[in-house]
């Protein structure tokens, strides 16, 4: 197992609704050497609801707390970058009055239950296109809400580029893999997935497709730093899948000095 060097972007963390969690997040960050991370609002439904919502489907129509999230980053010294989650079930200019003020659209068929093909799914990816936003998404084994129905969209909307996140369905999606990689504006979020998909995502889309994340808290941050470790990769190629990548993709300014040295 390799050490990993340089600056590192988590590209998938999550912001909950309780006290104190902005600081947490920055403390983890702090500890397991993470320079910037990209932050959603999470917390929208208990934990086990939304795992009987992956298997049985079901959704909820709460709205996320995405001025907390913008909170939070405003006061994190350009550590955390904003993402609007955006309900489906709310018009898309509620979006679009926002969007200026954040770096990414997500949109969770898991959460929401609206698939991607849907009408208020597109409309939402339409503001994107006008913000300049990437979409997030997490696909599910659900009609509409595929990684083929993901594949679709991106044709549909080539200005925008998605983000496919989890490393595709389940742990072990070669199949994910080999679907989007004809299409150059869907990216791949590796959290959660196996060591061995990760590897091939690399073989087969190349290191520029890939974004290093962590679903944290969900997941300790450690576990998908060992992941990458073990992989052994060139420092070139760490380097664009933890860094650069995101950077490029948020259209943010790639500091040669990061802020964990310029606190050292």
């Amino acid at each position: 197992m390799s050490a990993l060097s340089g600056p590192v972007l988590d590209f998938h963390a999550r912001l909950v609704p309780r006290p104190g969690a902005a600081d947490r997040l920055l403390s983890m960050m702090d500890e397991c050497g993470i320079d910037r991370a990209v932050v959603c609002a999470g917390g929208l439904l208990p934990l086990d609801r939304l795992s009987r919502q992956l298997v049985e489907g079901g959704h909820v129509e709460a709205d996320a707390d995405n001025q907390a999230v913008l909170a939070a980053a405003a006061g994190s010294g350009g550590r955390l970058v904003p993402f609007y989650f955006a309900n489906p079930h709310r018009p898309a200019a509620r979006y679009r009055d926002e969007a200026a003020g954040f770096a990414g659209l997500e949109v969770s068929p898991a959460v929401h239950g609206v698939p991607l093909r849907d009408e208020r799914t597109e409309a939402l990816v339409a503001v994107a296109a006008e913000a300049g936003h990437c979409v997030y998404t997490v696909c599910l084994s659900r009609p509409g809400s595929g990684v083929a129905d993901l594949v679709a969209l991106a044709v549909a909307y080539p200005s925008v580029t998605f983000v496919l996140g989890h490393s595709g369905i389940g742990n072990i999606d070669y199949h994910a893999v080999d679907l989007i990689a004809p299409h150059t504006n869907v990216l791949l979020e590796t959290s959660g997935g196996y060591s061995t998909v990760v590897g091939t995502a690399l073989e087969r889309l190349g290191a520029h497709r890939l974004l290093f994340g962590t679903e944290f808290p969900l997941q300790h941050p450690r576990v998908e730093l060992a992941k990458y470790a073990a992989l052994d990769l060139a420092p070139a190629d760490w380097a664009q899948v933890a860094w650069h990548n995101a950077h490029r993709l948020l259209r943010k300014e790639s500091p040669m000095r990061t802020t964990l040295e310029a606190r050292r």
